[in-house]
């Protein structure tokens, strides 16, 4: 029996879920997942972005309800010091926090035009102006980390909550077809072959829900 239970909501459609699955596998949690049926109101209303994300994920662990994903991010750090989901350089680990906290409560332009859908691809889409701005400013983000810290993931060789938080926008780029430099492409596709990725993306696609205010023939 897990010691853990993380509550998330759709596969395909719900980022934060994504980000708080990842965190606690890449910490090396050992959780059981409850999965918020779709149709649940409050369920749809964070997927549609109505409503602040308040009831997924959330992670309940030793007798401690923790939510909201980077809350999640910083008490894995703590009970699962060894984990590495923050750098052990205080620069570093600064850095990564501010990214981090810059996706949380950022790029608003990207998310309401580029919604999660992992089920759908869109050739050729076009990114309005306003959400190109938000790619441009999150590519060069990218960069800057990479150049950094040397990869091959955004603080060098090992995977941090700045990965876990921007793995859903790499998928949103793929599901939109959006171009990127040859560093940042190779950063995103890293990504998407990580196994845990390849892992959710199947169950994404196996999902028989569907939200048709999120699944719009563009």
């Amino acid at each position: 029996m897990a010691k853990a239970t993380l509550t998330i909501s759709s596969k395909n459609y719900s980022s934060w879920s994504l980000r708080g699955w990842l965190l606690c596998k890449l910490a090396d949690l050992d959780f059981d997942e409850k999965v918020m049926p779709i149709d649940d109101p409050s369920t749809r209303a964070e997927l549609l972005l109505l409503s602040p994300s308040f009831k997924v994920p959330a992670l309940t662990h030793n007798d401690i309800t923790v939510w909201d994903t980077l809350a999640i991010a910083e008490y894995l750090n703590e009970v699962i010091p060894n984990s590495g989901l923050l750098p052990a350089d205080l620069a570093a680990r600064t850095h990564c926090r501010s990214v981090s906290g810059e996706m949380h409560s950022g790029f608003a332009n990207l998310r309401a035009a580029l919604p999660m859908n992992l089920k759908s691809h869109f050739p050729g889409f076009k990114v309005w102006a306003g959400a190109q701005a938000d790619i441009d400013h999150m590519v060069a983000l990218w960069r800057s980390c990479l150049d950094t810290y040397g990869g091959p993931y955004l603080f060098g060789p090992k995977l941090t909550m700045a990965d876990a938080m921007f793995a859903p926008v790499c998928t949103r780029f793929q599901t939109y077809d959006v171009k990127l430099d040859r560093k940042c492409r190779s950063y995103s596709d890293r990504i998407l072959n990580l196994p845990e990725m390849i892992e959710w993306t199947a169950a994404a696609k196996a999902e028989p829900e569907e939200l048709e205010e999120l699944d719009v023939e563009f």
